[in-house]
């Protein structure tokens, strides 16, 4: 009688490297729960860099305000109050402009999300 003997080696951190360095090189097809994350990632982060670029762009320009009404660039006070007012200006349509590109964004993407998720679950969530 033979002795076959079968020796198998398993190693699940040898397979996930090699399995994420393959991902690197294999183009055209990603997977749909990547996907779905990118999807997510995108309606996340709209609006967020333009509000922000906005709100500190006014803060900028009302700390000018508040040096000018502190003295620090002499003693002229009255320019103050316009840059201050432009500045105010300049910051409080910054989380309206946020809201708005989000929803925007949101309204864009929702299809395509509700799509995979129902791909993804395999059943409808449609009323």
């Amino acid at each position: 009688m033979e002795n076959n003997i079968f020796s198998y080696r398993y190693s699940a951190k040898q397979r996930s490297e090699v399995e994420r360095i393959r991902k690197k090189y294999v183009t055209g097809e990603t997977d749909k729960m990547a996907q779905l994350r990118s999807l997510d990632q995108k309606v996340q982060e709209a609006g967020t860099l333009e509000s922000l670029c906005l709100g500190i762009i006014g803060l900028l320009i009302f700390g000018v305000a508040m040096c000018f009404g502190l003295g620090v660039f002499g003693s002229v006070l009255w320019p103050s109050i316009p840059i201050g007012i432009l500045g105010l200006s300049a910051m409080l349509p910054a989380y309206p402009l946020y809201r708005y590109l989000y929803e925007k964004r949101k309204k864009e993407l929702t299809p395509e999300i509700l799509q995979l998720t129902e791909e993804l679950i395999g059943k409808s969530f449609s009323d």
